[in-house]
């Protein structure tokens, strides 16, 4: 009734295997990857948001910036 046996412990040991890659996929990939996340537009748009999600924001304090100032007009067009 007192302390039971501790179990041997087992050592295990994983091995984690890769096929070889062929090189001309990842030399595409690479490529690709960085057309894909490397891409910044020019002249990006400022985009306004919904009159809704304005006034949401404005209710819960979020909205520091008044949409109205001439001075971010430019920013808004």
């Amino acid at each position: 009734m007192g302390n039971k046996a501790a179990k041997p412990e087992r050592d295990e040991v994983l091995l984690k295997i890769v096929p070889p890659i062929d090189q001309a996929y990842a030399r595409w990939l690479a490529r690709d990857l960085e057309r894909i996340y490397g891409f910044a537009p020019r002249n990006p748009r400022a985009v306004k948001p919904p009159d809704h999600y304005i006034e949401y924001m404005r209710l819960n304090g979020w909205l520091d910036v008044n949409l109205d100032d001439p001075d971010l007009a430019r920013l808004f067009k």
